[in-house]
């Protein structure tokens, strides 16, 4: 079965860290590139991070830019999303997914996601 599985999310105080945890089952996540999302009630979906199959490339959002980090770990298959500082703002569920277009994120758009997890559950209080 090709699925991504999200982890690490749960309740933290403001000022905390978490480390959220994209496992792929079913097929390679080296295959594509990977971005971390989230999604507030009644906001459109943000693109949090990406990281690219195999030419280093990677981002995160402005909004979260110095206090979130992606990376991956090609022997587990898995791509992590470090979270400091974390905000109330932070609040939300966030979801790991595959871009079936796209190997890089130098161009910082998406393509066709795909194998979208269930996502995990962030909440951040103050």
């Amino acid at each position: 079965q090709v699925r991504l599985e999200e982890s690490g999310g749960g309740p933290v105080q403001a000022g905390g860290s978490l480390r959220l945890s994209c496992a792929a089952s079913g097929f390679f996540l080296d295959y594509y590139a990977v971005g971390w999302f989230r999604q507030a009630p009644g906001k459109e979906r943000e693109g949090v991070a990406c990281i690219g199959s195999r030419d280093g490339s990677n981002y995160v959002a402005d909004s979260v830019k110095g206090r979130f980090t992606i990376s991956k770990d090609n022997a587990l298959n898995t791509v992590y999303l470090q979270m400091n500082s974390l905000k109330p703002e932070d609040t939300v569920v966030y979801y790991c997914a595959a871009d079936l277009e796209r190997v890089s994120c130098l161009a910082r758009r998406w393509g066709t996601l795909g194998y979208w997890g269930q996502g995990t559950q962030v909440t951040v209080s103050s």
